[in-house]
Parts: C-alpha cells; structure tokens; sequence
C-alpha cells in the first residue's frame, strides 16, 4: 500500500495507557509517511501534556474534565462545573478541527477523545477510536456509535460495540519491547547490576507506583525475605512512595533488592526477568505479551467498571498468568510469585501460553485501517 500525507489528530490521554499507544500511533504514522502532519488534542493538566512533547508532538489542551464519584464537597464543587466545562471544549475542539482541517481524527479514551470525536464526526470526518481494555470505557462506548472504525484488544467486545465496525488490532505498545533473546538478557543483568546465576523478581507499578504492591513488598522485608534467598528483585516502587520506602530501607542490608522509583530502560528489566508483578492495565499486560514473560498481576480496584480484572482475567482463562486479587495481596503476592519463580517448568509453560496473545502490529494495523477510511 502506498501511504499518502496525511493530516492527523490524535485525541485522548489521562493516563499512560492512553498515551504510549497514541505515541505509538503516531510513530507508525510518520513511518508510513515522514510528512504527514499530527496534532494531538489533551485534557489540560493531565499528563499527556507532557509526555506528547517529549515525544516530540505537538499538543493542543482542552478544559475537559469527568465527573468525580465520590461524595466529598470538593467532588461536589468540581461536578458543578463539569457542564460548563464540557460546552467550552466542545467549541474549542470544533475551532482546533476547523483550523487543523484533519483527514482523519484518531481517539485513543479518555476526557479529551469526546468533544473531539464527537465535533469530527458532525462534520463527517473519518473517525477511527481504539479500546485497550477488555472492558470498554465509558468515552469509547458513547463514541462507539457515531465513529466509522473501533480497533479493540480484547475479544468479544461487541457487547459493547457495534460489531460491524470491530477491527481486531491488539494494543499498540513501544517498538523496544519484543521477545527477548539470551544477549537481551546478559545486556539487562549487566545494566541492573544482577547476578546471572540468580532468580529474577521485577515488580512494577507504574510511574506513581501502587501502594498495594509496596505494602506487600514491604510485609516481605519485614518477614525477613522467606522464599528469597536466592531471588534478586528490581522493584519500581513510584514516585509518589520514593520517599518513604527510602526511610523504610534506610538501615536495611539487602544488597538482592534494587528499588527505584522509576525505569528508563523497561526493555532491559523485561529482559533479565523470570518473572514479573504488575498491575494489568491495558499497555502494561499488552507489553508482558509482547516481551512473551510469565507475570503475576494484581488488577487494581480503583479503575472504572473494574476494567484491569477483565483485562488480566483474558489471559488467566488461557493459563497465559496468575492473577492475586488486590485484598489478598499482602498475604498471598510475594508467597506466589516466588513459587511460580521456583518452578522453571511452569514458567515457560506459561511463557509459551502467552507468546500467541502478543500482537506485536497493532499499530500498522491500525494505521493500515486508517488509510482505508481515508
């Protein structure tokens, strides 16, 4: 297929699992045609605004914001303004496409992805969304209806989509992750600093981190290790907790635990691992597919009509994971990822479960859908 230029806008964000594969997208893009012409459409202090330009995009913010559930007076307050704010960037998307005069507008979830979805498709714009959960979002159900093209992760999500506009992609994810081979992970132990003749342990939960996986981390160390004597661990506590799991590990010696609050090289961490604790949000359970790597997740409960429960329990169904619920998991996390990193056989019987999930074109085939509508 020849590709032609292009003038794209690419909307949503919130979160990195909305982010990375818009980027992601936006890369093929410019693979496809190095002129092509991209402007992405955020959520005004949302972290898109920030990422986008480190990537090397151009960002336009919009006022948008959701509703907030719970029941405290600054929620309150804020939903009062929400109408107000949902007008206003439904006027400013319809100025950003009526200057940028895209060929086709690309949503991704999240607020931003409907006042501009939403403007596109009234002026009969070609309209493409993708869905990375196994449990639809509320923006891409109610854009379901009116876009031409819906790209999903997951199947059976035609209980939430028209099926006629279904296009099975995968998740778009970043081109470094793939599986890996013993010279990836010679490269991973040497830049970790890890001990080739010892188990591998990588725990990761996010950028922020999750409180749920330092706690159980935690409980561990405090338990004195059991089960880990010859187990190093990269553990990614966030940010957010860097502070106090580095009063917690002040006077500790453990030379096997290399904590940090974030990874620049997750590819090299993927490598060296034998097995992985995660939470299962869309991007990071697409990435362990790609990387063909047995994991243990712990969905986490604070996320819309429990959507990382469904995207974990895809793989659970085909012996592709382990999954510990949330509750559990100061209990029963660290006992189980340490008896599954003790069983080599059941580590690569997991590994060549999940090796046939990996959709590693997600975003060719999404970018070859885009050229179909255009």
């Amino acid at each position: 297929m020849a590709y032609k230029k292009l003038r794209v806008i690419i909307s949503g964000g919130g979160t990195g699992g909305h982010i990375f594969p818009a980027i992601s997208i936006a890369g093929k893009l410019k693979e496809a045609n190095p002129d092509t012409e991209i402007l992405f459409v955020g959520a005004e202090g949302k972290m898109e605004m920030e990422k986008v330009p480190a990537a090397g995009y151009e960002i336009v913010g919009l006022p948008i914001a959701g509703l907030q559930r719970q029941l405290v007076w600054e929620n309150i307050r804020n939903n009062l303004r929400v109408p107000a704010k949902v007008a206003n960037s439904l006027h400013q998307a319809g100025r950003i496409i009526d200057r940028f005069k895209p060929d086709i507008a690309i949503g991704v979830g999240g607020y931003a992805s409907a006042p501009l979805l939403w403007q596109a498709t009234r002026r009969h714009i070609p309209t493409l969304i993708q869905e990375q959960n196994g449990f639809a979002g509320l923006t891409n159900k109610i854009l379901g209806r009116r876009v031409d093209c819906i790209c999903v992760a997951y199947e059976n999500m035609d209980k939430f989509f028209p099926a006629g506009k279904i296009v099975f992609s995968g998740n778009p994810i970043r081109p470094e992750i793939h599986p890996y081979t013993e010279e990836d992970r010679a490269a991973g132990l040497e830049y970790y600093g890890l001990n080739k003749d010892k188990r591998h342990l990588f725990i990761v939960g996010g950028s922020l981190g999750a409180g749920t996986l330092n706690r159980a981390m935690r409980s561990w160390i405090e338990a004195g290790c059991p089960g880990g004597g010859d187990t190093e661990v990269i553990w990614q506590c966030g940010r957010y907790y860097k502070e106090g799991i580095d009063e917690f590990m002040k006077d500790r010696d453990l030379p096997q635990i290399h904590y940090t609050d974030f990874i620049g090289r997750m590819d090299l961490a993927y490598a060296c691992s034998d097995v992985l604790i995660s939470r299962a949000g869309a991007s990071s359970v697409s990435e362990i597919c790609a990387a063909q790597k047995a994991a243990v997740f712990v969905p986490s409960p604070n996320v819309a009509e429990d959507h990382q429960t469904h995207n974990a329990m895809a793989l659970v169904r085909k012996d592709a994971a382990l999954i510990v619920p949330d509750a559990e998991a100061a209990e029963r996390l660290l006992p189980t990822a340490l008896e599954l990193l003790g069983n080599e056989a059941r580590i690569r019987e997991i590994e060549r479960n999940v090796a046939p999930l990996a959709r590693l074109d997600a975003a060719q085939t999404i970018v070859d859908e885009v050229y179909k509508l255009v």
